[in-house]
């Protein structure tokens, strides 16, 4: 079964330093129907202002992925960790037992990314941050991965994160067909370009949920960067 959700029927929240779009519920946009996906419990689609950011607040038990996808957001936090993650990286923060941080947009332009929050399997971990840089060339098989806590994932070079789940990503040259294996459920999220999905076009900033399925077949219809967190059926 596979749902859409058009980026303009997305909740949407715009500060004048950052205009943000909620795939789920979060902070003054509430939605009874859209409290999460299994362990996946927020996405924000954030247009970040140059020179501004995110000042420093707390998280605790929470798996936070942010994937970047154009300009640079910088991160510091209460643990030591200082970096900068550039467009076509990731980085990974595990809140744990507690943790302060900023996020900053350093740049002189604006900065775009995907902030995802994913629920972890276990409660009370030592807090830690990471940060890799992933390949921005066309995708011609499956999309690379990107994050993983899965054992079977352990050596395929993805950042860590405390949950049976796993985030891919990539570029998909128009007119190239993908079909990306789930082992769970998954969310989509087209985050530039144009794909097909069962005849149906599909633009940036759309998000789907796929659920009843072992794998999801797509068309780009023009170059598109895509984006697929596979998550748990249930929250463990």
């Amino acid at each position: 079964m596979i749902k859409v959700y058009p980026y303009e029927n997305l909740g949407h929240a715009n500060h004048g330093w950052l205009d943000a779009r909620h795939h789920f519920s979060f902070a003054n946009y509430y939605n009874p129907e859209r409290m999460g996906f299994g362990v996946l419990r927020v996405i924000n689609d954030d247009v970040i202002k140059a020179g501004s950011g995110f000042g420093m607040h707390a998280h605790k038990d929470m798996e936070i992925i942010t994937f970047v996808r154009s300009g640079a957001i910088t991160h510091r936090d209460s643990h030591g960790n200082h970096g900068r993650t550039e467009a076509g990286s990731v980085q990974v923060m595990s809140a744990g037992s507690g943790i302060h941080h900023s996020e900053y947009n350093l740049e002189s332009e604006d900065t775009t990314l995907f902030q995802i929050w994913i629920e972890p399997k276990e409660e009370g971990i030592v807090p830690r941050w990471d940060m890799g840089s992933f390949t921005r060339e066309a995708v011609s098989g499956v999309l690379p991965l990107l994050a993983s806590g899965r054992a079977a994932d352990q050596y395929k070079g993805a950042l860590y994160i405390h949950q049976d789940a796993a985030i891919s990503g990539g570029t998909v040259k128009g007119g190239t067909e993908i079909v990306q294996p789930i082992k769970g459920q998954a969310y989509v999220l087209v985050s530039s370009g144009e794909i097909e999905i069962y005849g149906k076009a599909l633009p940036k900033g759309t998000g789907l949920e796929v659920t009843e399925l072992d794998a999801l077949s797509f068309k780009a219809l023009s170059d598109a960067e895509v984006i697929v967190i596979d998550v748990p059926e249930s929250i463990n």
